[in-house]
């Protein structure tokens, strides 16, 4: 709603006003609860009147979006200002569409949950268009063949159709708020789930319109908390800028629109996807009136127009007007109707509608109602033969409001979402930390959305510090402009009321060991699970690095605190304290291997933190495949490459099941195709975080705009030390004891490696050749044991030339 500039912000009970920047801590409202109406409606032809005009019947339809924490809150205040008795959310009914019907009846008539499945998966799915049984027979030829051929399928669609449609269950609409204006059982049955706070309207809400009640959607908007909570930070990192707001940002700032036009919009509210960050590349708007068109262009039926809208915007295709009256109202759009406010200024200027009366034509057009068009069309000739036009020009210009009023966009909605579309792209240009912060703190339990927050963020050149005991918070924080550090909250299994426990224990002093962290914080929150999954993404690393020691000790520590705390009370033989009882120490294992470090972040985490999993391998796969996956060419031969599983997925061909592998080098991701014959031979290693070195023809991909791979053989990184390795080179000293050599080599004989011994004591040197049967299968279990006992450096596969 862009017309309330002059409505008064309402203030809740508590005195925490509604407004711009006011309020603190996670309840509070944020500048956006009704920023929206920030945006001046004259400068952007905002007309009041496609909201409530004298000559509209029916109420309007309020959809206002909050900031999450506050939704609730804005609920609770309409019912204090309004009374209980006159406030309520609004039923919905959840209707049993044809693949529930086929299992419910399926069940009822005790059939086999596979039968019933199978049938059910016959149905065809389409996004937003609801398939019926009868259109399902239609649509696929083996669904009416089973039903001809098979009694029970027949008997299963037969009442599957008497059921379908009707009113399974009732639920409560996520946003929908009805106001009556008196007490609602005078309008409207109620029903209730139970309790007070369970009641809700049984009509739904295009029922609550036909009766004429007012219908308000409250909805929680993730953006809207984002900029709240990057608001604080930057006024916290900035003390110069205490009094900052988005609100008071101007429209005009180049390095907003550069991160637009370069299509940098990762996280930048509306521009995330793939196919609108392909529209900025060729639009490059420089202005907000492009950002309000590419927002009501990108969506089906305009986006037809988006390749006109770029050319025209560039000059390289003529603007042309129905009229040259209309100029001053199409020219922002290049002459293209893009909104359905422009469809009524054209009513207005050439029909001579009223704005009131040209809303209700805007209306019949988007119904597309024959008998009520016919009627305004003979309006709209009469109104422009006044204006000096003639009939068939009329009617040009009424056919071409008609097609584009179909599809126009509201555009005081798309201005209002152009809005904070331009405040994420101003934070993220000029204050990368604190949008970024606030973004991963939002999305901190979806991991997915996480890790492509983090590679984007170190792209535009912020650093991520690593989570830390002593000094990060439950969510994520800036630092400084440029670096955050990683939130204890984005932690698998650790809660927020374990990470307040945390907080609290260390504001006494930083912990200094795992010892005295388990001694002083509060055991009934922060349990074992929530400790090691803290040692593995890092959180105790300015404790102490070795990673598997502390995650060994975990066990010791814990039981050590306990003990600790039944003795603090007992009083020694000698008469003091047992406070002098020494700290057990760590126990020391095996270190980590970068593969392990890595593997273990993932699962604390969700992804790899601190490198890439290819990293653990880069060193020792270069020398065999030494093209890395953003370099790889169509060519004719087979090519070598290499990577690590980043997902698997599967397709249906003319020739059978397809597996599509996607492999990651840390350059870039590509994927691969193979078929189910290869697949099978190669199961045991085909899965995620395994490193594959693969050899396949590299061909174009016209439809994609890359490249195609399809894989003729697959090979694990033993195999590929088998297949390609001249040997095992292992450098020693004269320190080595060998019969530690011989007990380490021992499980790997009798493989097809040769071992050579690179012998130097500092007095003689030279190289010795085991004999053959001391060849090894060279395992990474093998090389992890022997450069844990010699150095990393110290055992190397040696390779034929690539």
């Amino acid at each position: 709603i862009n017309w309330a500039r002059a409505v008064r912000v309402p203030e809740f009970p508590n005195g925490v006003p509604v407004g711009p920047g006011r309020g603190s801590g996670a309840g509070s409202l944020v500048a956006y609860s009704l920023g929206i109406t920030d945006l001046d409606p004259l400068a952007y032809n905002l007309l009041f009147e496609r909201f409530l005009n004298p000559e509209r019947v029916s109420m309007p339809d309020f959809d206002i979006d909050f900031c999450e924490a506050g939704r609730d809150r804005v609920i609770d205040y309409v019912k204090q200002k309004y009374g209980t008795d006159s406030v309520s959310q609004i039923a919905t009914f959840g209707t049993m569409a044809a693949k529930a019907a086929v299992r419910d009846i399926g069940r009822v008539l005790d059939l086999g949950y596979g039968f019933c499945d199978g049938i059910a998966k016959l149905i065809p799915f389409q996004p937003g268009k609801t398939i019926t049984i009868k259109m399902a027979r239609e649509m696929e030829p083996v669904l009416a063949q089973r039903e001809q051929r098979e009694e029970e399928v027949k008997e299963l669609l037969s009442l599957a159709e008497q059921v379908e449609g009707i009113t399974r269950s009732v639920g409560k609409h996520a946003g929908g708020v009805l106001i009556a204006p008196g007490k609602l059982t005078d309008f409207c049955p109620l029903y209730t789930q139970g309790g007070a706070e369970g009641v809700i309207s049984q009509f739904d809400k295009d029922d609550v319109e036909a009766i004429g009640l007012v219908k308000f959607d409250f909805l929680g908007l993730t953006t809207l908390t984002i900029l709240d909570w990057a608001e604080r930070h930057i006024r916290e990192l900035h003390p110069q800028l205490a009094d900052f707001s988005c609100a008071r940002l101007g429209l005009g700032d180049a390095a907003a629109y550069e991160v637009f036009k370069k299509a940098n919009t990762v996280a930048v509210f509306q521009f995330e996807s793939r196919g609108m960050r392909d529209m900025l590349i060729g639009a490059k708007p420089d202005r907000f009136d492009d950002i309000i068109a590419l927002v009501s262009l990108y969506r089906p039926g305009p986006m037809e127009l988006i390749p006109s809208f770029i050319e025209r915007k560039h000059g390289r295709e003529r603007v042309t007007y129905p009229d040259p009256r209309v100029e001053s109202i199409l020219s922002e759009t290049y002459g293209i109707m893009v909104y359905q406010e422009q469809v009524m200024q054209m009513a207005q200027i050439v029909g001579g509608y009223s704005l009131g009366g040209a809303d209700l034509l805007r209306r019949a057009m988007g119904k597309k109602n024959a008998e009520e068009m016919a009627q305004h069309r003979q309006i709209f000739r009469d109104g422009a033969g006044g204006n000096g036009l003639s009939v068939a020009t009329a009617d040009e210009i009424f056919d071409l409001m008609e097609k584009f009023a179909g599809y126009g966009f509201n555009k005081s909605h798309a201005a209002a979402y152009a809005l904070l579309a331009y405040h994420t792209a101003y934070l993220k240009a000029h204050h990368p930390a604190a949008f970024y912060a606030a973004n991963l703190s939002a999305t901190m339990d979806d991991t997915d959305k996480v890790q492509i927050l983090a590679a984007d963020a170190r792209a535009n050149g912020v650093t991520i510090l690593a989570p830390d005991v002593n000094l990060a918070e439950y969510r994520f924080r800036p630092v400084n402009p440029t670096t955050l550090r990683y939130g204890l909250g984005g932690i698998k299994g650790s809660g927020e009321s374990a990470i307040a426990s945390i907080i609290a224990a260390r504001s006494e002093a930083p912990f200094v060991s795992l010892f005295d962290f388990c001694r002083r914080v509060d055991k009934r929150l922060v349990n074992r699970r929530t400790i090691e999954s803290m040692v593995r993404a890092g959180a105790f690393d300015s404790i102490e690095t070795d990673r598997a020691a502390l995650f060994g000790s975990v066990g010791i520590a814990m039981e050590a605190a306990e003990q600790a705390e039944q003795s603090a009370s007992q009083v020694s033989l000698f008469g003091g304290t047992d406070e002098a009882a020494r700290e057990p120490e760590l126990l020391h294992t095996l270190k980590w291997s970068v593969r392990d470090r890595l593997l273990n972040e993932k699962l604390a985490l969700g992804y790899f933190f601190s490198g890439h999993l290819f990293d653990a391998y880069a060193g020792e796969v270069r020398r065999m495949v030494k093209t890395p996956l953003s370099a790889v060419q169509p060519r004719d031969d087979a090519q070598l490459l290499a990577g690590v599983v980043a997902q698997l997925r599967t397709a249906m061909t003319r020739r059978g099941k397809m597996i599509i592998l996607e492999l990651d080098d840390g350059s870039a991701k590509i994927e691969v195709t193979l078929f189910q014959e290869l697949f099978d031979a190669h199961r045991d290693i085909l899965k995620p975080d395994e490193l594959l070195v693969i050899a396949g023809k590299v061909r174009d991909d016209r439809f994609s705009g890359g490249v195609r791979i399809s894989a003729e053989r697959i090979m694990s990184l033993t195999d590929m030390r088998r297949n390609h390795g001249r040997g095992l080179k292992l450098t020693m000293n004269g320190q080595a004891s060998t019969r530690k050599l011989m007990d380490l080599l021992g499980p790997y004989r009798n493989g097809p490696c040769p071992v050579t011994i690179d012998y130097d004591n500092g007095q003689a040197r030279c190289t010795i050749d085991l004999p053959d049967d001391w060849r090894v299968t060279p395992r990474d279990e093998l090389l992890k044991v022997l450069r844990d006992w010699l150095t990393p450096a110290g055992a190397e596969i040696l390779y034929e030339r690539a």
